[in-house]
């Protein structure tokens, strides 16, 4: 009976195994909580690049997003600003932010300079070599030894600034955004919406929706929801969609209204609060940067990232031949001239 007994235990014990509801915990459950804290430990990378006209509010909105100045304003004289403001600059500025035992490295690349000159026709230029240089960079420390601790300073999301004056997309930024559309994530932005009526903004979102049609430029996609994921999260997930271009109206302005805080502008007929959607974009526009981080910085390495990957070592292919020829021909002339040095050797014996 006590054999009988113990058979039984020990087939009892061997199902429990076979199906995988063992009494005992094994681990495997705890996983994604040891890939959150590794992720959390290691933190985040963001690098961010906006590009737009002066007095757009670019750094404004930068530091309305994060809440944080990263932009400290620089009083420079006339001659100064002339002297800056002349050509384009790339200008990186980084910060460590800390959120709930969260870490982020978050980059913000500045571009002064863009479009006020009175030649802009290169402009996009400086910023493309920019964003290229990043990939050479990372291509480089990807090819090499250490590739366990490599610093991630691609672009991974560009905002890029239309006034609201315009009424739409002017023949610079159709330009720009043609030569940079295939390079990085571009987020289009309406500044400055206050100065539009409500259906002032509707229309002049359709004409920038059809103008890059036109042009056939992509901007970045937003991605869908999984089928498994919340019907609140799906349900934002639409609104970000349809409201792209978002159109902003930002402030570093902190204001008392209804027994709260909160960040806005005054206007002779009240108090705009920048988070409220009925007025501006602006906390879809964080609510989107927040949400697809993991995505815009996915879609750069796999697409951008990985299209110029290609582009260099079909490069490489194609110089093969000619980097043989120019072995061929060094080998030669080494031969020459080792042949030279014993004739000359053989010379200086005879003599």
């Amino acid at each position: 009976m006590a054999s009988a007994a113990g058979v039984q235990l020990q087939n009892k014990n061997h199902n429990n195994q076979q199906s995988g509801s063992t009494a005992g915990f094994i681990g495997f459950g705890n996983l994604p909580n040891q890939i959150h804290r590794k992720l959390a430990k290691r933190g985040f990378e963001l690098t961010l690049m906006v590009v737009g006209e002066s007095g757009l509010g670019k750094t404004t909105l930068i530091n309305s997003l994060f809440q944080r100045d990263l932009h400290s304003q620089q009083h420079l004289s006339n001659a100064a600003q002339e002297q800056l403001y002349s050509s384009i600059k790339i200008e990186p500025s980084t910060i460590n932010i800390e959120e709930c035992g969260v870490k982020v490295r978050l980059t913000i690349i500045n571009t002064p300079g863009y479009g006020d000159s009175i030649n802009c026709t290169d402009n996009y230029k400086s910023i493309l070599n920019y964003i290229d240089n990043q990939f050479e960079l990372f291509f480089n420390a990807e090819s090499g030894l250490n590739r366990r601790n490599i610093s991630d300073n691609r672009v991974h999301c560009l905002f890029y600034f239309i006034s609201s004056l315009a009424r739409g997309l002017k023949p610079l930024d159709i330009e720009c955004m043609k030569a940079l559309h295939h390079k990085v994530n571009i987020i289009p932005i309406i500044a400055k919406a206050d100065a539009l009526t409500s259906d002032e903004l509707i229309q002049m979102k359709q004409n920038i929706i059809e103008q890059m049609h036109g042009h056939h430029i992509q901007i970045y996609q937003i991605p869908d929801c999984d089928a498994d994921e919340d019907e609140e999260l799906k349900e934002k997930n639409i609104q970000l969609k349809s409201c792209l271009p978002f159109a902003i109206i930002s402030s570093t302005q902190c204001f008392e209204a209804k027994g709260k805080q909160i960040y806005g502008r005054i206007y002779p007929w009240g108090l705009i609060d920048i988070e409220n959607s009925n007025h501006s974009d602006f906390l879809k526009l964080r609510n989107m940067l927040i949400i697809h981080m993991q995505d815009l910085q996915q879609v750069t390495h796999e697409f951008h990232y990985e299209n110029y990957r290609l582009e260099k070592l079909q490069l490489k292919k194609y110089d093969e031949p000619q980097r043989k020829l120019l072995q061929e021909k060094d080998n030669e002339l080494r031969r020459m001239q080792d042949l030279l040095c014993k004739v000359q050797g053989q010379l200086a014996e005879k003599l």
